[in-house]
C-alpha cells in the first residue's frame, strides 16, 4: 500500500518501529490470548515503555505530544497484526476511553491517573453503552444523584471493552433527571473495587476474543464529588466530542485489517493450484483483488485525510462519519472476498483469515452504526 502524502520521515519511523513491535511481540505470541480472553497486562506496560499509549498526551505526563495522524498509523498497525481483539484492547485505552480524561479532566484529575494510564500500568474503559443506548446516546438511563460530597450511581453498561480487567472507568449518567433527551448527562470517574460498582457478566462475542467485554452493575454507587469529569450536565458534549477520534481509529484498523488481509490472500492464491493453474491465473480472482484492493487504497486516504483535519482543528464531522461508514462496509467486504478465495481452509476456525472475518463484522456496528453515520453524512450535505 503507498504511503499518505501527509507522511514525515518521523511518520515513517514510527510507522516501521511499530510494525516492528507487533511483529516480534505480539503476532508469535497472541493465539493463546483468544483463549484467554485478555490481552496481558505485560503487553500494555511494554507499549506504554515505547510511548504507544500516549502518543497525544502532554510529555508534561509522559505523552508525546503528536497529532491524530499518529493515532491513525497506531490503528492501522494494530489491524495489521490480524488480532481484533488486541487492537480495540489498545485503541480503546488510547482514544476512546482516556481521552475523556485528558480532554476534560481537572489538574489535580490529570496528575493523579494519566501518567499511569500512559505507562500501562493502569487499563481504562468507557461506560456509555447501555442495552436500550448504544448508537443512541441520549437514551442513557444511569443516573447519578449528588449526596453531600458524594455522587451515587445507579444503573447497568454493556458491551464495555476492557470492561473485566480494567481499573478505571470513564461513566455516564444521568445527573438532571428532569432534563430530556442528550440534556443532563456527566461523565464520572469510576474506579476499579468501588464499593456498589461490579462487573455483571463477562460477555462472550463472535469476535474480538481476546478482547474483554463486561456487563457493569453500579448498585449505590458512591464516589466522591471530585470525580465528576468535565462539569454537570456537560457528559454528552464530551462523549459526542470523542466520538470522531473513536471512529477515525476504528476506519484506520479497519484498513489496516482489510490491506493485511489482501496481502495474505494474493501470497496464498499464488500457490494454491486448482485446474493445472494457480488461482491467481483465474483473472476473476485477480481482478476481484485487485479492485478490492484499489478501494482500501481510497478508504486509506480518506482515513488520513479526516486526520489530518483533526490535526489542523478543522471540522471533520462528515469525513469522519464517512470514514467510519465506508470502512466498516468495506473490511467486511475484503474478509469476505479473501474467505472465499481461501476456500475451505478459510473456514476452518483456528486460521487467520476465519479470524479475521469474525473480528471484523463489528467494525459496522460499534461506535456508530454505519446507517447512522449515514444519516450523520447526509445531515452536512
Amino acid at each position: 500500500m503507498n504511503e499518505p502524502i501527509y507522511f514525515t520521515e518521523e511518520h515513517r519511523q514510527f510507522r516501521d518501529n511499530l510494525r516492528r513491535f507487533i511483529e516480534q511481540e505480539v503476532v508469535p505470541h497472541a493465539a493463546p490470548w483468544e483463549e484467554a480472553g485478555m490481552v496481558p497486562r505485560a503487553v500494555m506496560r511494554q507499549m506504554g515503555e515505547l510511548g504507544y499509549l500516549g502518543i497525544r498526551y502532554p510529555e508534561t505526563y509522559g505523552g508525546s505530544s503528536l497529532d491524530t495522524v499518529y493515532s491513525a498509523i497506531l490503528a492501522e498497525e494494530l489491524g495489521r497484526s490480524t488480532y481484533g481483539g488486541y487492537a480495540v484492547t489498545v485503541t480503546v485505552h488510547t482514544d476512546m476511553a482516556s481521552p475523556h480524561l485528558a480532554n476534560f479532566g481537572t489538574p489535580e484529575q490529570l496528575q493523579r491517573y494519566l501518567p499511569s494510564l500512559i505507562r500501562g500500568d493502569t487499563v481504562c474503559a468507557v461506560a456509555v453503552t447501555e442495552p436500550d443506548a448504544g448508537s443512541d446516546v441520549a437514551g442513557i438511563r444511569t443516573r447519578a444523584v449528588r449526596d453531600g460530597d458524594h455522587w451515587v450511581l445507579d444503573g447497568s453498561k454493556m458491551f464495555i471493552t476492557n470492561g473485566v480487567h480494567g481499573d478505571l472507568y470513564f461513566v455516564g449518567a444521568k445527573t438532571d433527571l428532569t432534563a430530556k433527551g442528550s440534556r443532563g448527562i456527566s461523565i464520572f470517574i469510576v474506579e476499579k473495587g468501588t464499593p456498589g460498582f461490579r462487573v455483571g457478566r463477562a460477555l462472550k462475542k463472535s469476535g474480538w476474543l481476546c478482547s474483554d467485554t463486561a456487563e457493569l452493575v453500579f448498585d449505590n454507587c458512591r464516589i466522591p464529588a471530585t470525580n465528576l469529569l468535565g462539569g454537570e450536565n456537560k457528559g454528552f458534549y464530551q462523549i459526542m466530542r470523542n466520538f470522531q477520534n473513536e471512529r477515525m481509529v476504528i476506519g484506520a484498523q479497519a484498513m489496516g485489517e482489510a490491506a493485511r488481509a489482501i496481502e495474505m490472500t494474493v501470497d496464498y492464491v499464488r500457490e494454491r493450484k486448482a485446474f493445472g493453474a494457480t488461482l491467481w491465473d483465474k483473472q476473476a480472482i485477480r481482478q476481484r483483488l485487485a479492485m478490492r484492493a484499489a478501494q482500501v487504497e481510497a478508504g486509506r486516504a480518506l482515513v488520513y485525510h479526516a486526520a489530518w483535519l483533526d490535526a489542523q482543528g478543522k471540522d471533520c464531522v462528515k469525513e469522519v462519519s464517512m470514514v467510519k461508514a465506508l470502512c466498516g462496509e468495506l473490511v467486511n467486504k475484503v474478509l469476505y472476498d479473501c474467505q472465499q478465495f481461501h476456500g475451505g481452509f478459510g473456514y476452518m476456525h483456528e486460521t487467520t483469515i476465519a479470524r479475521m472475518v469474525r473480528d471484523a463484522r463489528v467494525e459496522a456496528i460499534g461506535g456508530g452504526a454505519t446507517e447512522v453515520m449515514l444519516e450523520e453524512v447526509a445531515k452536512r450535505m
